[in-house]
């Protein structure tokens, strides 16, 4: 049995519920962990950012009404959250902590972990040529799986400017990683 849905749980945490809120903060941490990590390329600036995000989503519980999913309205806070981090930050900031998936034993070695450490290195520089909001739309969309519709409501945008942000961000990753094809 999978336990109470999100809906519910938020009803309950907006009026006053800590055991219910605790919930959903177990339940969501771990993506809304993932995303800030891919966004501000910092473990610790991450969790800092998801934190003060479930920081504030418990002050601004009561206000919590529904209209979307809670995941939804998380992926807004975080993402906000982490934008305001990437505007502060000066141009130059490096992103080259992005964590990199492990390889199955059996496909290992070291050339093929040599190509997939330089290779994420890449991304991570590439990723820094990008304004905060085509990053922010790009990894929603290709990392995280989130439609255009969705991006834009977390995002708070239009979803034409959702699909001009991933198309913009995608043109550019293609050209300067052309060499890694």
């Amino acid at each position: 049995m999978p336990g109470p849905s999100d809906a519910l749980l938020a009803v309950r945490a907006g009026e006053g519920d800590e055991g219910a809120f605790e919930v959903l903060v177990r339940r969501h941490s771990g993506l809304l962990l993932s995303l800030a990590t891919r966004l501000l390329g910092s473990r610790a600036d991450a969790e800092d950012a998801v934190q003060e995000a479930f920081v504030s989503a418990w002050r601004r519980m009561p206000e919590f009404r529904g209209d979307a999913a809670f995941s939804t309205w998380m992926y807004r806070i975080v993402t906000n959250r982490c934008l305001n981090v990437l505007r502060s930050r000066r141009p130059t900031q490096d992103l080259g902590s992005v964590p990199e998936p492990t390889a199955p034993e059996h496909a290992s070695s070291p050339v093929r972990a040599a190509e997939s450490t330089a290779a994420v290195e890449a991304l991570s520089d590439a990723l820094t040529g990008l304004t905060p909001e085509q990053r922010a739309c790009w990894v929603l969309r290709e990392l995280h799986g989130l439609s255009y519709e969705e991006i834009a409501e977390v995002v708070g945008t239009s979803h034409q400017a959702v699909r001009g942000r991933v198309f913009r961000a995608r043109r550019y990753l293609t050209e300067v990683m052309g060499a890694w094809r």
